[in-house]
């Protein structure tokens, strides 16, 4: 896999976390925003039905009462709580532990919540209750009886006569003081219905994050490509380049001054240094086969295994083969008995020295017919940038009968 594709996928990879992070936390939020803004608007309508049943309370007058019951407080609250309710998931109703309407009775988190009310200071009381599909904010918000709430729900003897003709004597709705409490105003939202307004909010959302997204992924990629993966792709093609050709006298521009840069100016001078290196390499190779052209005895350079690379005419002859053939045959072919000679090669990288290196040894040596010769051979070595070379100096005597 090349590099441009692993980033490429390490940076999706990043980014596409990135992305479900973003949209697990988004979903979070509005959630919670959802449901802060249905307790506020809940907060909101109880309020707007406490005020109304104490404008109520205040205002409308006994004989207007008897006259028409919808102005009674808690019947017309229930009806504007009707119309503030219309078309939307929001469910309100008034309810008490000391009711006179049966639709007032509390379920059991009203009775739970007014009994908390009864006994404490709490103001307000919400809560997500049930599971799974039933799921549903509750919030209550109590009521307190004031002085006009007294006219019907006070002793039964000041109660008016109507109210005294549908509730006797004894009903728990009576006798309540001033400031305590009389019942609450109860909002119910299915969280279902909530549910889909923030699943619609997040489809607009996660539509919008996933195009930022893509087009980070993008945008990223083009800029790592230009400024980090394609400098440096210059950079392997040229040492490729180098090591296949051997031509070190190509170098790259650095667009920057950056890492990528200081690596594309660093490359250049390591091609320029092997240039020169190489091109010295070259000239004292020439020098040294220009020096033993001219040589008067056979001279022959070879590796440690015998390997012959280097060679001059005078060897040719004596040898009885051309300069072509010659490279890459075995020295010690051409020996009597090579054992002398392997001897001291293995000595020299054993021991550092070798009685037969640097000194005058006689030899027998045979050419390509196998015809032996009598030489004096001296062998030399020298060390280059990879392994050591021997070079064998060869001066003829008499054929050996």
């Amino acid at each position: 896999m090349r590099i441009t594709t692993k980033l490429t996928l390490i940076i999706s990879c990043l980014l596409i976390v990135l992305f479900m992070t973003l949209a697990w936390t988004s979903y979070r939020h509005d959630q919670a925003l959802a449901l802060q803004e249905t307790v506020d608007k809940a907060r909101t309508i109880a309020r707007q039905i406490v005020e109304i049943r104490e404008y109520l309370s205040s205002v409308v007058r006994v004989e207007q009462v008897e006259q028409n019951t919808g102005l009674t407080p808690q019947v017309a609250a229930t009806r504007i709580a009707l119309r503030l309710t219309q078309d939307s998931p929001y469910y309100v109703r008034q309810v008490s532990l000391r009711y006179r309407n049966p639709q007032n009775q509390p379920d059991a988190y009203e009775r739970e919540t007014l009994l908390q009310f009864k006994g404490s200071q709490l103001k307000e009381r919400f809560q997500v209750v049930g599971d799974g599909s039933n799921k549903a904010l509750r919030y209550l918000l109590p009521m307190v009886a004031d002085q006009s709430c007294l006219t019907c729900h006070g002793s039964f003897e000041q109660a008016p006569r109507f109210v005294q003709q549908r509730f006797p004597k004894g009903h728990p709705s009576y006798n309540y003081q001033a400031g305590e409490l009389i019942g609450a105003i109860s909002v119910s939202v299915p969280l279902s219905t909530l549910q889909q307004t923030i699943l619609k909010n997040m489809r607009r959302e996660l539509l919008l994050e996933g195009v930022i997204v893509l087009l980070l992924v993008v945008v990223t990629g083009w800029l790592i490509h230009r400024t980090i993966l394609s400098p440096v792709a210059k950079v392997a093609e040229g040492i490729e380049t180098a090591a296949n050709s051997g031509n070190f006298s190509s170098p790259i521009v650095a667009a920057n001054n950056d890492e990528i840069g200081r690596l594309v100016t660093s490359f250049n001078e390591l091609m320029a240094e092997l240039e020169r290196r190489t091109r010295q390499r070259h000239e004292s190779d020439e020098r040294y086969r220009n020096f033993i052209e001219i040589a008067q005895s056979p001279i022959v350079t070879f590796l440690p295994d015998g390997k012959i690379v280097i060679t001059n005419q005078k060897a040719e002859k004596l040898f009885g083969i051309s300069k072509d053939e010659l490279l890459g045959q075995s020295i010690f072919d051409f020996f009597s008995d090579p054992t002398a000679l392997r001897e001291g090669i293995s000595d020299y990288f054993h021991a550092g020295s070798s009685a037969l290196i640097g000194t005058t040894s006689r030899q027998t040596v045979r050419d390509i017919c196998g015809r032996l010769f009598e030489v004096e051979v001296v062998i030399s070595v020298s060390q280059t940038d990879q392994e050591a070379m021997f070079t064998a100096i060869l001066r003829t005597g008499k054929e050996p009968q």
